[in-house]
């Protein structure tokens, strides 16, 4: 068994895939209509047969309330791994985004995280 899919809620389907392919640096895997939203997925660069990342809307009400604590409380949603998180730090800084923990060495690893404009906070690591 394996991780295939992931989901995360965002606010706006088309804001969250141009932050996560355009700032982060996913490719699209899938953009397939779904009604009144659509099925979309990114992928890491370095392994786009690897596990899908799904923009999921978060319409629902429990969605949307779960996301909003979530960020209140400082959570990060997902964790994404890095290479080097003060290089990512760096990069992402030159592009706008802005951070709610600068990098942090907590024991082998070194995080980071960052508001991902779509109702999110992301943690970035790198062990």
């Amino acid at each position: 068994m394996k991780i295939i899919v992931t989901s995360l809620f965002v606010e706006d389907q088309d804001e969250a895939l141009a932050f996560y392919t355009e700032t982060l640096g996913f490719v699209k895997k899938e953009d397939i209509p779904m009604g009144e939203f659509r099925w979309i997925t990114v992928v890491s660069p370095e392994e786009q047969e690897g596990t899908e990342l799904v923009l999921e809307p978060n319409h629902h009400p429990a969605a949307k309330e779960y996301q909003t604590k979530i960020f209140n409380d400082g959570i990060p949603a997902t964790m994404f791994g890095v290479a080097d998180v003060q290089q990512e730090y760096q990069r992402l800084m030159e592009k706008g985004v802005t951070f709610t923990m600068e990098p942090t060495k907590m024991g082998e690893v070194t995080i980071a995280v960052f508001d991902d404009t779509c109702g999110n906070l992301i943690q970035i690591a790198q062990k």
